[in-house]
């Protein structure tokens, strides 16, 4: 199976695919050592009828861990607007071409995003859809192998070119689907979001609403907070793992328990012990007396003063929900999330379900269920919108 390691031969067929209408992409990487992903190995297939015109092999694996090869001419192929770079669950990898080369693949076709618009349902796997549209099997064996290492084994090679051979066939069904039901400005929303820099960006003085906490005490939250803000800065400065510094259960208890002095710290039972002393000693002790003394204490993370929630009419929202989504064949969790429909019903307005196609298909009738402008009536196991007055 051909591997590129020089960049001659990615300029090669990079080239050729951009003759091509579209090229499938996938990476395998590593990230159980650091706190960037390691790009390992790249993925990249063109249509088999484009290959005729320049006289090459339609798929090939890239080897980014190559002293021969710049990732340049693959770069140059992103920016080539005439070919359609097409991933499945894009995200992460689109993480890794950002942080490495500040850029974006355009135009970008993401095929789990578009199997949710075409109704596959929520966060559907490529194995999925490969079995569904390709009507094929994947041998999964590979899945969980170290990508670091050289020589790749045939069988490693196999499951890594699968990643993009049966993404053509699923491309082409999606995109013919989305074109005849006219939902091709409902992917371009979605694919936004995936473009937007913002989507990749850590900030460490946000790192704590993703920490998952039942204390809601504003001066526990403030310590957690600059804890949080310590380890990420740490982490992403050192480019180890989060967990390495000390992880999430350890960053409450140390939030609970308020250390002033490495001699505090020695009574943890959660930290590692690499974390009671030295730097990473003196940041928890730095932290915990900024968020002591922090007269900028944090609001509980989902409360709203003065916005008490609505129970019953997030119960409401989510039977509207069910059933918009299953008249339009899209999954629910593609146009609202659960914490988005108990913000509606708090008088929140600043939410993506309200925007865009989502307004179309549900936030418009959420609004009017909210205002109390309709109500919902079951006949016959469906769910009907009906006027009020």
């Amino acid at each position: 199976m051909p591997t590129i390691t020089r960049t001659e031969d990615l300029a090669r067929f990079c080239e050729a695919a951009k003759l091509a209408p579209y090229v499938t992409v996938d990476t395998e990487f590593l990230r159980e050592r650091t706190y960037w992903s390691k790009l390992c190995l790249i993925q990249l297939a063109i249509p088999p009828a484009s290959t005729a015109k320049t006289g090459g092999g339609d798929a090939v694996l890239v080897d980014p861990l190559s002293e021969e090869l710049s990732l340049e001419p693959l770069y140059d192929l992103f920016r080539h607007e005439a070919t359609v770079k097409v991933f499945h669950a894009a995200r992460q990898d689109l993480e890794i071409f950002y942080h490495d080369a500040q850029l974006f693949p355009v135009p970008l076709f993401d095929t789990q995003v578009a199997a949710m618009v075409c109704g596959f349902g929520e966060q559907v796997g490529y194995e999925t859809l490969v079995r569904k549209i390709a009507r094929a099997d994947l041998d999964k064996s590979s899945r969980f192998t170290d990508w670091s290492r050289r020589p790749l084994s045939d069988a490693q090679a196999a499951y890594a070119l699968a990643d993009v051979t049966h993404l053509r066939v699923i491309y082409e069904y999606l995109s013919a689907e989305l074109k005849k039901t006219g939902r091709e400005a409902w992917l371009a929303e979605e694919i936004a979001v995936l473009e937007d820099p913002e989507t990749y960006i850590t900030r460490p003085e946000e790192a704590w609403l993703k920490v998952r906490t039942r204390t809601n005490s504003p001066r526990f939250l403030a310590i957690l907070r600059e804890l949080a803000r310590f380890r990420e800065s740490y982490a992403q400065a050192r480019d180890i793992p989060r967990s390495r510094v000390y992880k999430d259960d350890a960053m409450i208890e140390l939030a609970s328990t308020k250390p002033l002095t490495e001699a505090d710290l020695g009574k943890s039972r959660l930290l590692l012990r690499e974390a009671r002393k030295g730097d990473i000693a003196n940041g928890i002790l730095a932290s915990v007396k900024a968020g002591i003394e922090s007269k900028d204490l944090p609001q509980p993370k989902g409360d709203e003063p003065g916005k008490p929630g609505n129970a019953a009419l997030s119960d409401l929202l989510r039977v509207l929900l069910k059933a918009k989504a299953d008249a339009a064949g899209v999954a629910p969790k593609l146009i609202a999330s659960s914490s988005e429909l108990d913000a509606l019903a708090t008088g929140s307005r600043d939410l993506p379900a309200l925007q865009g196609w989502r307004a179309e298909v549900f936030g418009r009738d959420a609004l009017r269920l909210a205002a109390g402008e309709i109500a919902l009536s079951a006949k016959g196991g469906a769910v009907r919108v009906v006027p009020v007055g």
